[in-house]
């Protein structure tokens, strides 16, 4: 069964090779951010220095979509029925094009659920051939369960942080493109409330994502082509109680007063088209 699920580590590895070893229905909720295939020439100036360990970010783009599209299919058979992955994602333009995440998304089984913003209120490249651009996109993406395309409603607390999450980026981390601890945590905890489950990242990078679920007290696995970020990835779970303390700032957040049908049923504001 190759890599079967022993939990809590990160294999190194190619994604979808790995991603093809594991056995159906296994994980609950993902979360990930792949190369973005820039090129090592069209980084900006910024981060021009910048160069993935153990990797390729400059792929023929028709390669690199159709890349895309297997790992996230094969993601797709690895997540159980109700599951939801969080695919993180940027627009990019190439000699004017405009080159959008969904237009490969939408090719793969999955059901997008939501896309949300995430502003990350600075811009990586400051040149002026456009507004400059401090979004990237989060594609939620669902597995349906017995045909229902919708899914399970949200808590009040998670749905109340809207679709526009503003997050500064990561800081901290020796990678050249990581999110921030309280993205993922977001995204696990949002979904999952409560529960317990298993969590995957399958271009797992400096290990945001496997950190955020141990501190959420998940199971994880992540898949990782570089020994350099393995070996880092690893260290940082090691010593993940000195992050602690931004996982439970971000879980602060998830807080509401009363629900939406408390209001209702007390005869609260509800939005402008609330029935007197």
């Amino acid at each position: 069964m190759g890599v079967s699920l022993r939990l809590n580590r990160v294999v190194l590895g190619d994604a979808l090779e790995i991603l093809r070893t594991l056995p159906d229905d296994s994980f609950d909720v993902g979360v990930t951010s792949p190369p973005y295939n820039k090129g090592e020439r069209d980084k900006g100036w910024l981060v021009d220095k910048v160069v993935y360990r153990g990797a390729s970010d400059s792929k023929d783009e028709e390669e690199y979509q159709k890349e895309q599209i297997a790992v996230l299919n094969e993601l797709y058979r690895v997540i159980k029925p109700g599951g939801a992955f969080f695919y993180n994602h940027k627009l990019r333009w190439k000699r004017g094009v405009l080159l959008h995440p969904y237009s490969w998304i939408s090719k793969t089984l999955w059901t997008v659920r939501q896309e949300i913003i995430w502003n990350r209120k600075i811009a990586a490249n400051i040149r002026g051939w456009r507004f400059w651009q401090v979004d990237e996109r989060i594609y939620w993406l669902y597995k349906p369960k017995n045909g229902n395309l919708i899914g399970e409603e949200l808590a009040s607390r998670h749905a109340l942080l809207t679709s526009v999450w503003e997050i500064p980026p990561e800081r901290e981390v020796p990678h050249p493109a990581p999110f921030p601890l309280e993205l993922p945590v977001r995204c696990i905890f949002s979904v999952m409330d409560e529960h317990k489950g298993i969590v995957i990242d399958p271009y797992a990078g400096s290990g945001t994502t496997l950190v955020a679920a141990k501190l959420l007290d998940m199971d994880f696995l992540g898949i990782e082509i570089s020994p350099n970020y393995v070996h880092y990835a690893q260290e940082r779970l090691a010593k993940c109680e000195e992050e602690r303390g931004r996982a439970l700032e971000e879980m602060a957040r998830h807080r509401v007063e009363k629900t939406f049908k408390e209001r209702k049923e007390r005869g609260g504001w509800v939005g402008r088209h609330r029935k007197t």
